[in-house]
């Protein structure tokens, strides 16, 4: 939406001193990158920061599409009629590329008192606020439907395939990845980043900038533990099956079974356990 790119790298270079049996050694390593990033909001000469989260530098197009399209504050693409980098001269050089300005298509402001929260997270909390699993339904979210029907040795190549395509985690180790695949485990789209929730944020913003929503034979595979969280940015894309490394929290798994998201945690070598719906998951 603006050819602008921002200068602010995944990764940065760091002089480490490694001890190893007692010996000490000086070496060059690779960090991830961590920055902050503001939303704002501009619609009939208004504008509203709603969002202030830290991210690793880039695709930060798609996290602030992915952030309001899950939030619920935009429907669809459509609703945003441009997306920039704050280079109003407003900001300095150095912060500049940590703004991002999302011009909507209505023609004022939307009322967001009913999300009951600031939207100000950081990555290590995501997407804080949701006290019940009413919020959800008030939002008039549906219910995730789908046919899809999924080999099991389909969700246990998911992680070998997600690590060979971590760029950024294989050079620092220190990033969350969020990647969509087709039901037969192709790799669709990857996005990382130092928040778990940005990450799938980012993978949300990439598939609605190119408009394939709703994801209805999407499997979504993050490489954490399922929060609540992501379970919720789950339903609100659509997708049927989500999985995880780790393990779910009691409220992922309740908010699953009400929403019809299958939910698989701890998917590790040949095993992995179904915590809702594993009527998709083929005997």
């Amino acid at each position: 939406m603006n050819p602008a790119v921002s200068r602010a790298r995944p990764s940065e270079a760091a002089r480490v001193v490694t001890f190893e049996n007692g010996t000490a050694s000086v070496r060059d390593d690779r960090v991830a990158g961590e920055e902050p990033l503001e939303i704002r909001l501009r619609a009939g000469g208004e504008s509203k920061t709603i969002a202030i989260t830290m991210r690793t530098p880039g695709h930060d197009f798609e996290l602030a599409a992915g952030f309001l399209f899950a939030e619920g504050v935009i429907g669809g693409l459509d609703d945003i009629r441009e997306m920039t980098y704050c280079l109003d001269g407003s900001v300095d050089d150095e912060q500049q590329y940590n703004i991002v300005n999302v011009d909507l298509a209505r023609g004022s402001l939307p009322e967001l008192v009913a999300l009951e929260r600031h939207f100000t997270t950081t990555s290590a909390c995501g997407i804080c606020g949701r006290a019940t699993l009413e919020a959800l339904h008030d939002r008039g979210v549906p219910v995730v439907t789908s046919t899809l029907s999924i080999a099991p040795a389909v969700i246990t190549g998911l992680p070998e395939t997600l690590r060979a395509r971590q760029r950024v985690f294989a050079s620092t180790g220190g990033l969350h990845a969020a990647a969509l695949f087709a039901p037969d485990g192709t790799l669709r789209i990857v996005r990382e980043d130092v928040g778990r929730h940005n990450a799938f944020d980012k993978l949300i913003g990439a598939a609605l900038l190119e408009r394939p929503f709703p994801l209805a034979d999407g499997i979504v595979l993050v490489s954490g533990r399922a929060s609540y969280e992501l379970v919720q940015k789950t339903i609100a894309a659509g997708v049927p099956v989500l999985c995880a490394v780790s393990a779910p929290s009691s409220l992922a798994v309740a908010l699953a079974r009400d929403f019809g998201v299958t939910l698989a945690g701890f998917v590790r070598g040949e095993r992995f356990n179904v915590y809702a719906h594993d009527e998709r998951i083929l005997r």
